[in-house]
This record gives C-alpha cells, structure tokens and sequence, in this order.
C-alpha cells in the first residue's frame, strides 16, 4: 500500500512540475486582437467607441441585466471613465479612456484605454481600438494586453486567452459594425 501511494505522489509531483514548466514557456505579456472592415468612415465610428454611453450599445461584455454601471468624467474621450459590477460572469471594474487621436483623413485614430478588474481576479490591461480608412470603408482592431503573472500563464496551459476573449472581441465588433453601417 504504502508502494502505491508512493508512487501516486510521485505521479502528481511530475504532473505539477510539467504543467509549471509548461507554463513557463508563456510569454510575460499577453495579446488578444480581432480586426473587422466596416464599411463607414472613422468620424462616425469613433464616438461609438470613444463615448462609453455607446460603447455599451455594441458590447460584447453588457449580458447582465442586473449589472451596475457609472460614468464619470467627460462624455468622450481621455477622462472618461466606465465602471460596473455585474455576475460572476461579467465581474467588476473600471475603464478609462487614457488617450485618443481623433478621425483624420490622412492617419488612423487610436483610443486607449486603461481596464481595471476588481472581480473575479485584480488586473490591469490596456485596451486599443485603432481606426484605419480605407477609402469609404474603415478598418478596426480591438486590442487587449496585459501582463501575464504566473497563475494567468498556468491557466494558460488548459485555456487559450486568445480563444476566450478573442471570440467576444469578434461579437463585439460585429455590433459594431452593424451599428455604424447602420
């Protein structure tokens, strides 16, 4: 008996070493990006962004009904601020534009912002949506990163970050589009 329970913990202690090394290959900052055309020009697809009151009209991220929202700050760009409190599904935090460079016709306009999560699990990442024309049709990229600490890159072994909020990212822009072209 005592043989096998032996060899039980010395099965386990392997598993354990090989998912940690497995997770140290991870690298220390990750990245999610999804990219959609929208056939509108920047000017009318940067407040749907850069304005947090039409920011919730297209995301992916408003599917609880009961969640608690405050805005604070200007009504659009650097300074204003997004909050809420939501299911375990949605969590808590707080968003803020940091930085903007408004619809030109010769370059792209970028909206930055600063995610805090409270709840389920305390983090701060950047956000950047980056609006390119492209004649009458402009295209998106949402972007997130953040640093990826040690628990992140273990769940990263049996979870793709890409994968979970990548297809959100996707939805989201969809609303976008439909949105805007609307």
């Amino acid at each position: 008996m005592l043989g096998i329970l032996l060899i039980i913990g010395i099965v386990l202690v392997l598993l354990v070493l090989a998912v940690l090394g497995l997770a140290m290959t991870k690298p220390a900052v990750f990245t999610v990006s999804r990219r959609q055309s929208i056939k509108a020009r920047p000017e009318k697809i940067f407040p749907l962004i850069a304005n947090f009151c039409n920011f919730i009209l297209w995301s992916p991220f408003e599917n609880d009904p009961d969640m608690k929202r405050g805005f604070s700050g200007p009504d659009e760009g650097a300074g204003a601020v997004y909050a809420f409190e939501g299911n375990n599904n949605v969590g808590a935090g707080r968003v803020e534009i940091i930085r903007v460079t408004p619809p030109s016709e010769a370059a792209p306009s970028e909206i930055v912002m600063r995610l805090q999560f409270f709840r389920p699990m305390k983090t701060v990442n950047e956000v950047v949506f980056l609006l390119t024309p492209r004649g009458g049709e402009t295209d998106v990229s949402w972007e997130m990163r953040g640093p990826n600490p040690l628990l992140s890159k273990v769940m990263q072994v049996f979870f793709s970050m890409d994968k979970m909020v990548g297809g959100s990212f996707e939805k989201g822009l969809t609303g976008l589009k439909n949105l805007a072209e609307t």
